[in-house]
């Protein structure tokens, strides 16, 4: 089992569907890395050598934040929005949609479950 960046990526899958295992690489930068350590693309990560890996590996610790550093980061981004108190960092603490969305319907990921409202009565037509 291949470890990069402290994940273990997928043995049987190629190399650049494998590496987008690890948080902080996405599709783009999976392809570029492959490009840059001249790797096929259609090699599976149990038929690379050590070397390969060992240059994959390089290229991600010297150009690309991955894994605790990028959630470290995020997470002390959020925090500093929360303590200047501006519009982004009060919608994080209310736990609300950051970026413009509607909030009258939808929202549901981020606003979570929807609860009933007690003593709220539905009129019906008689």
């Amino acid at each position: 089992m291949a470890r990069i960046s402290g994940v273990n990526i997928p043995t049987g899958k190629k190399i650049h569907i494998a590496l987008t295992y690890i948080f902080g690489i996405g599709p783009k930068i999976a392809n570029d890395l492959c490009n840059q350590a001249s790797i096929d693309k259609a090699k599976r990560v149990n038929e690379l050598n050590d070397d390969e890996l060992n240059k994959i590996r390089e290229i991600i610790d010297q150009k690309h934040m991955v894994e605790g550093d990028l959630r470290r980061k995020v997470s002390m981004d959020i925090k500093r929005l929360n303590d200047l108190g501006c519009y982004r960092g009060l919608r994080h603490r209310k736990k609300l949609p950051v970026r413009g969305q509607r909030t009258h319907t939808n929202a549901r990921t981020r606003k979570g479950k929807a609860v009933a409202i007690a003593g709220k009565k539905k009129v019906t037509k008689g």
